[in-house]
């Protein structure tokens, strides 16, 4: 196999799996397309590009292969090829992790929870000294 065939078959698997998960559509047509499917199967397709570029893959793979094994091996790369180009063209929003601030109370200076007084035993301590 060429390499710009597979190159051209993982641009054609991102862009179709891009268009009918993420975009509008002339006439918003991919719009009511996805509001057609309703709540089933086809809905989750849809919403999920991963799913979607898995099923997409799959006629891409069988008219670029020659042989089985090659459309084998085709299918799951062409969809993990489309996966790495939404992710580099489409990256996760960062999410700022949460700040962390402790304000070390009069008890908590020397790092321990709680600090027991002089005469403060547990019930348990008692009998064990009087042993």
């Amino acid at each position: 196999m060429k390499f710009y065939r597979l190159l051209l078959g993982a641009l054609t698997v991102w862009r179709l799996t891009h268009f009918l998960q993420a975009e509008d559509g002339p006439w918003d047509v991919v719009i009511k397309l996805r509001r057609s499917a309703g709540v089933g199967f086809w809905a989750k397709l849809l919403d999920c590009f991963y799913c979607l570029s898995l099923w997409i893959a799959a006629p891409v793979a069988c008219l670029l292969g020659k042989s089985f094994a090659e459309r084998a091996f085709l299918w799951p790369s062409l969809s993990a090829a489309a996966i790495l180009l939404e992710r580099i063209t489409n990256p996760a929003p960062s999410v700022p992790q949460a700040l962390y601030v402790e304000d070390p109370g009069e008890d908590q200076k020397n790092g321990l929870l709680r600090t027991e007084k002089a005469g403060d035993q547990c019930p348990g301590d008692a009998d064990s000294a009087a042993g």
